[in-house]
């Protein structure tokens, strides 16, 4: 199977992917999920004028010049309204949040009054309406506030609980299922033996699709035989994953078994190889409904790969639109050479200089290296056949981190 650029292979992983179906969830469930729906007021906020302050509700024309003297007649809390009518002379005692009394348009605050048994003196003039929440100043009912395609926020879940939505019509989240293959593969803590290396790829995959809002289920690490990677895609099936993500190949060759154990599975092959750097052997597919992405063995390939494809295929499925990545320009810091027929995603250092953010790609880009990518701010994205570059000539870059 040819190369293929890294447009055409986001275009084929995103061909025949949708929204999950939409359920309604607890408030408390939605952080990071997608609406599905408008959501609309379901009250008005705050439903009266409301104090917003410690003080005094009073007539606005009592209390225009100072200093003036008024009967208490009664107190206001939040949660217990007072019933009765502020006349000529009169105000009641009101605490932030309480609902407004009849007759009552302003609020003197506490600081600017001196109380002696049922008589309050105002000691200086208020203006009428002061310190006071009008009904409706945050939202009325019916108007649609949260609109669907919305990521939740912490603050959005605020706001639909104030709108009086215990539940919310969202995007179910993708279930994405993982497992590395390999024998010379032992989990961190252990001792490597001979031939062995830590295996970390799924350390980095399980945060980033969590960033996403997706859940996942890592099935661990699968050794270099036919059996044990069938048995780890049944696995997947019957949770069932809506996305597959593997990591490496077999001792033989990069996907070798990888690629017999779909093919005998009946995957629906889209791509085998991707001409870009790092991230040659990357393998996308289709096992039923269970979209399959196979990301290479090497740490940095793997990341790379996952941030540039399964991130996008996460948001779709979500319900999100923000598909794209955000690319921004910057100044190279170092020269770079003539490119050849892959794109290139180097790892760079990312600062603010004088005249713009400036990306200087770390000088040794192995796809094993890990340290540099931990430290990297954005990847350098470089067409194929990109001539040569000089320090300071523009440059287009995605950040790493949000």
């Amino acid at each position: 199977m040819a190369l293929i650029s890294v447009a055409e292979a986001l275009e084929r992983v995103l061909a025949h992917a949708e929204p999950l179906p939409v359920e309604e969830i607890p408030l408390e469930e939605a952080s990071g999920c997608v609406l599905a729906y408008d959501l609309k007021a379901l009250r008005t906020q705050p439903p009266a004028d409301v104090s917003a302050m410690d003080g005094y509700a009073v007539r606005a024309q009592d209390v225009a010049s100072a200093p003036a003297r008024l009967k208490v007649i009664g107190e206001v809390a939040a949660g217990r309204p007072f019933t009765a009518q502020i006349g000529e002379g009169q105000a009641a005692r009101i605490f932030t949040g309480g609902f407004m009394p009849s007759g009552a348009d302003t609020v003197v605050i506490q600081e600017i009054t001196a109380r002696n048994g049922d008589q309050v003196e105002i000691q200086k003039p208020s203006a009428k309406g002061r310190n006071v929440r009008l009904k409706g100043l945050d939202f009325r009912a019916g108007e649609v506030l949260l609109k669907k395609g919305h990521r939740l926020t912490a603050r959005d879940l605020a706001l639909a609980a104030a709108m009086n939505h215990p539940l919310v019509p969202v995007y179910r989240r993708p279930t994405v299922a993982m497992f590395g293959t390999g024998d010379e593969l032992v989990r961190p803590g252990r001792e490597p033996g001979p031939g062995q290396i830590v295996y970390s790829n799924g350390y980095s995959l399980a945060a980033l699709i969590r960033a996403e809002g997706a859940a996942v289920e890592d099935l661990g690490v699968v050794h270099d035989t036919l059996e044990a990677t069938l048995t780890a895609i049944d696995d997947a099936r019957e949770l069932p994953a809506d996305i597959l993500v593997t990591t490496g190949g077999a001792s033989v060759g990069e996907y070798d078994l990888v690629q017999k154990a779909f093919a005998r599975q009946g995957m629906d092959l889209s791509f085998w190889k991707v001409a870009m750097r790092p991230g040659r052997p990357l393998m996308h597919g289709r096992l039923g409904t269970m979209h399959v992405l196979g990301l290479p063995g090497n740490p940095v390939s793997s990341y790379v790969c996952a941030f540039l494809f399964l991130v996008p295929l996460i948001r779709r499925m979500s319900g999100r639109t923000d598909l794209s990545l955000p690319v921004e320009s910057a100044m190279l810091g170092v020269d770079l050479p003539e490119n050849d027929e892959r794109a290139d995603y180097l790892r760079a250092a990312l600062k603010s200089g004088a005249e713009g953010l400036i990306a200087t790609p770390f000088p040794v880009q192995d796809s094993s290296m890990m340290a540099p990518l931990a430290k990297a701010g954005c990847l350098v994205i470089r067409e194929p056949h990109a001539p040569a570059a000089k320090a300071g000539s523009p440059c287009t870059i995605v950040r790493l981190d949000s």
